[in-house]
């Protein structure tokens, strides 16, 4: 059954107040004492969207759906940029927020403003982040941008009022994506930096969002260029081993083996279910599958970090962090919706055989 999905929602239900997601949490415990921040809030919105589209979880999601659009709409500043952090008394502790919490807000924004069942919700997230356009082209950042371009990937998939401005948007952020790999990509680099750094899947999955949308050879292109490059960097013998936080990834060096986040390995399932609705190449659903699997312990420690609705926030050479803080939970979700759903993809606009 395809509810059966969101067996394990209990979890983010926990971290969810009447204000937002909690960050962080002192094992499966909610972790008042660090607030709510932006970007944890916008993910977990495209999570509450496709709960509150499952009648098992339809009630409860939907508390969550208007929860986080509030946040959202709290945290919106006059000129359309956003606020990153709030503590646990709801006082904002920043003036502005950073580049990565605006295009993670424009991510969840615009997947509510195609995906959420009821026509209240498209239409504040709709406003959201029409408010929130002119901020795209000041983010800065190439990951920020590729948040912001997947938000406006699914909104120009929904037909809004501006969708020649949310097409050009989209456009001139995945180019910027392909002007850096353009740059950077050399030999057997075939990345769009020096360092891979962090949520590394983000980046092709803009471009191959783009593409679809677009119908941009050249995006799909460098996606899958991209694409291929980090695949080939992260899965070892049938198993995924992502670039970890603990020394990155330079050019010419070694790829850090810890501390590997979860973020990765749903970045990766996205990314590589992106390559698969463009491409209908089989290869690349079985690379998402891998990518899954190391949540549920396919992984260098042999350590299954998903349990009882959340995640455990990754592994360190010393072990795996037991800790179960909304980025890791929300990105077990992501992932597994984004596997459950397969079924669903639209029809490949076969730019690459």
């Amino acid at each position: 059954m395809r509810s059966q999905r969101w067996s394990g929602l209990d979890h983010l239900l926990a971290l969810t107040d009447d204000v937002g997601v909690l960050q962080h949490a002192t094992l499966d415990v909610p972790n008042r004492a660090c607030g709510y921040c932006t970007d944890d809030v916008g993910r977990a919105l495209i999570v509450a969207c496709d709960a509150a589209a499952e009648p098992v979880t339809e009630g409860e999601a939907a508390k969550l759906v208007t929860t986080y659009l509030a946040f959202l709409h709290d945290a919106q500043l006059a000129d359309g940029w956003f606020h990153g952090f709030m503590g646990y008394d709801r006082r904002w502790q920043d003036d502005r927020g950073s580049p990565d919490a605006v295009g993670r807000a424009i991510w969840g924004l615009g997947y509510a403003e195609r995906h959420a069942c009821r026509s209240s919700w498209r239409v504040v997230a709709s406003r959201l982040r029409r408010a929130a356009l002119p901020a795209v082209p000041k983010l800065g950042h190439l990951r920020s941008g590729a948040y912001a371009a997947l938000g406006l990937a699914h909104a120009a998939s929904a037909q809004p009022n501006d969708l020649q401005a949310v097409r050009e948007a989209l456009d001139a952020a995945a180019r910027s994506i392909a002007a850096a790999y353009d740059a950077h990509a050399a030999g057997d680099w075939r990345w769009c930096e020096d360092v891979m750094t962090y949520d590394n899947g983000r980046l092709p999955e803009a471009l191959l969002r783009a593409a679809q949308v677009l119908a941009n050879e050249g995006y799909a292109e460098r996606g899958l260029a991209m694409l291929e490059f980090l695949t080939a960097a992260t899965i070892e013998n049938g198993m995924f081993a992502p670039v970890g936080n603990a020394g990155w990834y330079p050019r010419g060096g070694t790829k850090a083996r810890f501390a590997q986040q979860p973020l990765e390995a749903a970045a990766l399932v996205d990314a590589a279910l992106a390559a698969y609705a463009l491409t209908r190449n089989g290869r690349w659903r079985g690379i998402a599958e891998i990518a899954h699997a190391w949540f549920l312990g396919h992984n260098v420690l042999g350590a299954e970090l998903a349990r009882e609705g959340g995640c455990c926030d990754g592994l360190d050479a010393h072990g795996m962090n037991a800790n179960m803080g909304a980025e890791s939970t929300i990105a077990y979700l992501m992932s597994t919706n984004a596997l459950a759903s397969l079924a669903g993809l639209a029809p490949s606009l076969r730019l690459v055989r």
